[in-house]
């Protein structure tokens, strides 16, 4: 393609078509065995490059940020365990509060962020807030009383709440249906990767035990912030905003063209502004309500593997506090690749189809949970119990993929949703712990574990309520195009 053709498509997108020949897309993109690999395989070379860069920029700063945020978040249990709850005296219900405190910030800042979002440029707001978390956390290392700990999770939280939505809308506004699902759930791993390498550091960390006067969980905060500031940093310079207001750097005009024509032939709407009318729009349809309850199970449902449950047993059974921080981590590793394989087949055997997966993790954790109800079974059944919790953990990114592709026609519904989903899924997480996950209660956890049982269930239940009601709105979209073609 020409320079001089690339600046006429950048000038005249708006007006073009989804058969506009000017640029290498397909409509409907043609699938071989190849893209069941990799999704770029099957794409023209001018997209194939595009891809490439995107994937290289975006999912890769997206990975790091969501690596770092589960580091910043998850560190308290692996400190907790390793000295911080007898140096510090937290000898009751202080870590479920800790726990609150910071799902209380999270919960107040995931709306009004995703909002802003659709407004501000995301390569300033989202950064910025990863600074502010980084350096909160190694301040973590100096608290000397509950109230300081309480105080500086709360705005951790606060801080963290603009990533994770955040991201997800930001992934959803560059990838097509094919793309979408393993970039989310990649995305998503990360997490897993961040709780893994949690536990490593605190196990490293500890042997620096009384280095410079901190203790071993002081230098767990220190390390982490360490880590976390050059990655914050970096996205300042890689972030690439929206297609339709880019100005990054790596990409070309031709590229960017590309980029803005790839969503109208997905049909995903582009930034409007925000009406009355398009309040009662999204409030009055079943998608807020439909796919935040299915957020809300299935956050919650992985209520066990919050907690240091795994960690806690461990330590009541006489395994070292290395030993107690590795062990856990092969649950995760479980997870990441748990999440890979549904990601795979969603966007490839299924063709899409994004409940099978749901539904499949749903049975898994039944069987788990129950094992985990009765408590007084073999220890090898514990063992295996905590393990298959991590087949729980990588349906996230596949619920938000549905999100968007249920909220195809309007961008700030698609915010709105998908930061009312992840918000409102901490609402309950804020208070749910401090009834069913008492620290007093482990590791048996007499309520937790029943209750993660009734959610699986509910969760496989909803997750078949927004299939049929997701297929029957497509169809009532085929019947108006057919209808308004005819007329």
């Amino acid at each position: 393609m020409s320079s001089k053709g690339a600046t006429e498509t950048v000038r005249n997108l708006d007006a073009a078509t989804p058969s506009d020949s000017s640029l290498p897309l397909q409509d409907v993109p043609k699938r071989t065995w190849r893209s069941h690999l990799w999704d770029t395989f099957d794409k023209s070379p001018e997209e194939r490059r595009f891809l490439f860069k995107l994937d290289a920029a975006l999912m890769t700063l997206a990975s790091l940020g969501y690596f770092i945020k589960y580091l910043d978040q998850v560190n308290i249990n692996n400190a907790f365990i390793s000295g911080m709850k007898e140096d510090m005296g937290l000898w009751g219900n202080e870590l479920n509060y800790m726990q609150t405190a910071w799902t209380v910030g999270y919960v107040i800042g995931e709306v009004p962020s995703n909002m802003l979002l659709t407004r501000i440029r995301p390569s300033i707001w989202i950064p910025c807030c990863e600074v502010v978390w980084s350096v909160l956390t190694i301040l973590l290392a100096k608290c000397t009383n509950t109230t300081q700990l309480y105080v500086l999770r709360f705005f951790i939280g606060l801080a963290e709440s603009t990533f994770y939505p955040g991201m997800q809308y930001i992934i959803g506004s560059w990838y097509r249906k094919d793309e979408l699902a393993k970039r989310s759930c990649l995305f998503h791993a990360m997490g897993n990767v961040g709780s893994m390498v949690s536990g490593y550091l605190m196990a490293g960390a500890y042997n620096l035990d009384g280095v410079h006067g901190f203790h071993g969980w002081q230098w767990l905060f220190i390390t982490n912030a360490v880590v976390s500031l050059p990655i914050a940093i970096s996205g300042f310079f890689f972030m690439p905003d929206l297609p339709e207001i880019t100005k990054i750097w790596y990409l070309t005009e031709d590229e960017i063209a590309i980029a803005k024509k790839r969503m109208q032939l997905e049909g995903r709407a582009q930034r409007a502004p925000y009406t009355k009318s398009k309040f009662k729009k999204i409030f009055s349809s079943w998608h807020i309500y439909g796919l935040t309850l299915i957020y809300i199970l299935f956050n919650n449902g992985n209520g066990g593997n919050s907690q240091p449950a795994f960690q806690i047993w461990l330590k009541s059974r006489g395994y070292s506090i290395q030993q107690a921080n590795i062990y856990p981590t092969i649950t995760e590793v479980i997870s990441i690749i748990t999440t890979l394989i549904y990601a795979w087949t969603s966007d490839g055997l299924f063709r899409g189809a994004r409940w099978p997966a749901v539904v499949f993790s749903g049975l898994v954790k039944i069987v788990a949970y129950v094992s985990l109800t009765v408590w007084n079974v073999p220890t090898g059944l514990i063992w295996a119990s905590f393990l298959l919790t991590g087949f729980g953990g990588g349906i996230s990114g596949l619920l938000f993929s549905w999100a968007h592709e249920i909220c195809n026609d309007d961008n700030e519904e698609r915010a709105l949703v998908i930061g009312t989903m992840n918000g409102m899924a901490y609402v309950f997480q804020a208070w749910l712990p401090l009834l069913i996950w008492q620290q007093v209660e482990a590791p048996s956890y007499p309520k937790g574990y029943p209750t993660m049982v009734a959610m699986a269930v509910a969760l496989i239940g909803n997750a078949f309520i927004l299939r049929w009601l997701h297929k029957r709105q497509n169809k009532a979209k085929r019947v108006q195009t057919d209808s308004e073609e005819y007329s």
